[in-house]
C-alpha cells in the first residue's frame, strides 16, 4: 500500500481521523508500506525546524519505493492523468497527485489518502484503487 502525503499529515498530528487509524493500524501489523519520491519530499519539506526534518527523515526512510518504471513513462502517464481530469472539467489542484497515482497504476499498489483529488483520478482511471480509510 501506498501512503500519501495527506495521510501520512493525519497521522503525524494524531488527528484521529478515518485516515490516521488506518495507517496507525496498518504500521501496528507491519504491513507492506511504500513511499513514493513526491510523497517523501512533500513530507519532508514540511519540517519546522532542522532537527524535525531529520525526524521524519528517519521516518520515511523506513519504507521502500514500489518498482518504478522509467521517469519518462511515471511523467507521461501523470500527464496523462491530468489531462484527462481537465478534458472533463475537473482540476487536480496538485500535479504531484498525478504522479503518485501514476506510481500507483504502474506498481499495482493501493493508495491511502485523505485528498478528495485522488477520488477524482479514480473515476477517470477505474484502475487506481483506492484503500477505503473508513
Amino acid at each position: 500500500m501506498i501512503i500519501d502525503t495527506s495521510a501520512w499529515i493525519e497521522y503525524l498530528r494524531a488527528t484521529h481521523t478515518p485516515a490516521h487509524r488506518r495507517l496507525a493500524s496498518a504500521l501496528q501489523r507491519r504491513d507492506r508500506v511504500y513511499v513514493l519520491p513526491p510523497i517523501r519530499q512533500e513530507v519532508l519539506q514540511g519540517a519546522r525546524n532542522p532537527a524535525d526534518f531529520l525526524r521524519l527523515q528517519r521516518l520515511m526512510d523506513q519504507f521502500p519505493e514500489p518498482d518504478l518504471p522509467p521517469a519518462r513513462d511515471l511523467a507521461t502517464l501523470a500527464a496523462r492523468l491530468y489531462a484527462q481530469c481537465r478534458w472533463q472539467g475537473i482540476t487536480i489542484r496538485s500535479p504531484n497527485d498525478c504522479l503518485i497515482a501514476a506510481g500507483c497504476l504502474f506498481s499495482r499498489q493501493p493508495l491511502l489518502a485523505h485528498d478528495r483529488d485522488f477520488g477524482h483520478l479514480a473515476g477517470i482511471e477505474p484502475r487506481l484503487k483506492l484503500v477505503s480509510d473508513a
